[in-house]
C-alpha cells in the first residue's frame, strides 16, 4: 500500500487516504486497512490513543488515528506518534478548535452562496447502517452543525466547500440529503439520479485540516485531489 504523507514529525503524521480504504477493520471481513499501513510504519503507535469497540463487539487499538472518516471519503487524516499528542489533538477536537474543510459535488444547484445547517443526527430507526434527523431518529439526537460555501454550479449539480463544526457519523451525507442536494452517487443516502459526469464513488474529499501542534504553531495541512476527484472538478471549469 503506497499512502502519500503530507507532513510528518516527531510527534504527528498526515496522510492523504485513498478513498476504498477504511480506517480500522470492522472485524467480520478481511481487506486492508489504513492500520494496517500504519502496523508496517510505525510500529511504536499501536498504544496510542483509546481502544476502540468495533462492530463484533471486540476492542481494538486505535494506532494513533485520531479521528476518522469514511470508507469511500478521500482525504487528510492525522496520526498521532505518541500519547502526549494524541490526547493534545484530542481536546482540540472535544473544543471545537480544529477546522477541517470537506469539498463535495452534491446534486442539484445550490440555491444559496453560503449557509449554515443546524439539525441534530441520531441513528436511523429504519436502517442500522444509516444516520438520520427529526422523526426518522431513533433514541437521542446529537447537536450537528455545517457551514458551507458554493464554489461552483453547472448542469444541475454543484461544488461545494463544508465546514463541520461537530464530528457526527455521516454528518456531511445526513445533512446535505436532507437539503436535497445529496452528495453524487452517495448510494446510502441517495436514490439514483442522472448527473452529467461520474467519479464512480461518493464525492467527498477531506480537503484540509488547521489546528495547532503541540509546540504552539498554527498549521494548515491540505491533500491534494486524487485524479477522480480532480476529474469532478475540472468540470465546473471546462467551457
Amino acid at each position: 500500500m503506497e499512502i502519500p504523507i503530507l507532513y510528518e514529525d516527531d510527534n504527528l503524521l498526515a496522510v492523504n487516504k485513498p478513498s476504498g480504504l477504511v480506517i480500522h477493520t470492522d472485524g467480520r471481513t478481511e481487506e486492508n486497512s489504513l492500520v494496517d499501513w500504519i502496523k508496517k510504519k510505525y510500529p511504536a503507535c499501536e498504544k496510542v490513543g483509546e481502544q476502540l469497540k468495533i462492530g463484533t463487539g471486540q476492542t481494538i487499538e486505535r494506532w494513533g488515528i485520531v479521528h476518522r472518516i469514511d470508507r469511500e471519503t478521500s482525504g487528510v487524516v492525522l496520526i498521532a506518534k505518541n500519547q502526549k499528542t494524541y490526547n493534545f489533538l484530542k481536546k482540540q477536537f472535544l473544543d471545537r478548535q480544529i477546522e477541517k474543510a470537506y469539498h463535495a459535488v452534491v446534486y442539484g444547484d445550490i440555491r444559496y452562496d453560503e449557509g449554515i445547517i443546524n439539525l441534530a443526527i441520531g441513528r436511523n430507526k429504519s436502517d442500522f447502517r444509516k444516520r438520520a434527523t427529526g422523526k426518522a431518529v431513533r433514541g437521542e439526537a446529537k447537536e450537528a452543525i455545517t457551514y458551507y460555501k458554493t464554489l461552483a454550479r453547472k448542469d444541475k449539480i454543484s461544488l461545494i466547500e463544508a465546514n463541520p463544526r461537530t464530528g457526527r457519523t455521516h454528518q456531511l451525507r445526513v445533512h446535505f440529503a436532507d437539503m436535497g442536494h445529496a452528495i453524487l452517487e452517495d448510494k446510502l443516502y441517495s436514490v439514483f439520479r442522472k448527473a452529467p459526469i461520474t467519479i464512480g464513488r461518493l464525492a467527498l474529499h477531506a480537503y484540509s485540516i488547521e489546528f495547532t501542534l503541540p509546540e504552539g504553531k498554527f498549521i494548515k495541512i491540505i491533500a491534494p485531489y486524487p485524479p477522480d476527484f480532480q476529474k469532478a472538478v475540472d468540470f465546473f471549469t471546462k467551457v
